[in-house]
């Protein structure tokens, strides 16, 4: 790989003038920029962009920390995040966590380092004492006792939705189907705004919840089927959850809608390709993303924001499964 070094030396000139090439900064002389923009090209030298920023005190990085790039929903958002910083001339890095918490402090750290403008974070864990404001942040889905933004869909309303579209499609003994993360999230109130409607509704409900990340999905599709064999309508906490109940319920002999109808959360699976097309709460998953960039700017900008928590609505999508 060329160094700037090499770009130096192959345009006849000193290494400070091949900077000053590549930052724009300082007097270079046309026939002089012309030499050194011919020897990157032909040596194919890419800029350190770390060490740029570090020089210039200023970057065009931002990061998304998200807890597995494998999950649709978490692709999709990172994919309307890169397209909105591209509007803007900024780059996206991506920190993949896993969600393992030492995984998300590491990178964190590593981001304070580099001085990258902001970050966009997506975290379930405990990591509330290692979160700070001293680089500009929006969370998502997440709420920390610090003065750091965040955007989310009305997951109450959500819950309160699924519920009522249930019932609508002839359920009668409805569940909801989730796990609960170590610190409160958005999504818990998906559980929430389910379980009030069903109280004003007067239906009685089925909650069945064991500790986020559900490490083995076999044992907790059993037990559900096992104990709760009677729900014939269940509200999934996400979209690939409730995928993945349909697919152990059909090898239990339980037919999907006509035995239990089931909905998801995000939205995900929206391709005719997919079988059956999940019905589903449909996250504005764009609009979150867009929403998430422009509010990271404003404080990029220093610019003060009244509002928080910003909620964004969301709407039920009818597929195959209700």
């Amino acid at each position: 790989m060329a160094s700037i070094k090499d770009v130096a030396n192959l345009a006849g000139v000193a290494v400070g003038t091949v900077s000053r090439v590549i930052n724009n900064s300082g007097a270079v002389k046309p026939i002089t920029r012309r030499k050194v923009e011919e020897a990157i090209q032909k040596l194919n030298y890419i800029p350190n962009e770390v060490a740029r920023n570090f020089k210039m005190q200023k970057s065009k990085m931002v990061a998304l920390l998200l807890p597995s790039i494998w999950n649709p929903f978490f692709s999709e958002l990172a994919y309307y995040i890169e397209d909105e910083l591209d509007r803007e001339g900024f780059k996206l890095m991506l920190c993949n966590s896993g969600g393992k918490p030492e995984k998300e402090l590491y990178y964190l750290d590593m981001l304070r380092q580099n001085k990258v403008a902001g970050i966009v974070g997506i975290t379930y864990n405990d990591i509330e004492n290692n979160v700070s404001n001293d680089i500009p942040i929006v969370s998502i889905d997440r709420h920390f006792n610090k003065k750091i933004t965040c955007v989310t869909s009305d997951n109450y309303e959500g819950g309160r939705l699924a519920l009522r579209e249930l019932v609508k499609a002839g359920s009668r003994k409805p569940a909801f189907m989730g796990s609960v993360t170590s610190v409160f999230s958005e999504t818990m109130n998906r559980r929430k705004g389910f379980v009030h409607e069903a109280q004003t509704l007067g239906v009685d409900v089925v909650i069945y919840e064991k500790p986020d990340p559900i490490v083995d999905e076999d044992a907790y599709f059993n037990e559900f089927l096992s104990e709760h064999g009677d729900v014939d309508g269940i509200f999934a906490i996400t979209d690939m959850l409730a995928a993945s109940y349909i697919e152990r319920a059909r090898k239990h002999g339980i037919r999907v809608p006509e035995d239990v109808k089931v909905i998801g959360y995000d939205g995900i699976q929206d391709h005719p390709y997919f079988h059956p097309i999940l019905s589903t709460i449909r996250q504005p998953v764009e609009e979150m993303a867009r929403m998430a960039i422009r509010l990271l700017y404003n404080k990029i900008e220093g610019k003060p924001l009244e509002q928080q928590v910003h909620r964004i609505p969301v709407i039920f999508k009818q597929g195959e499964t209700t």
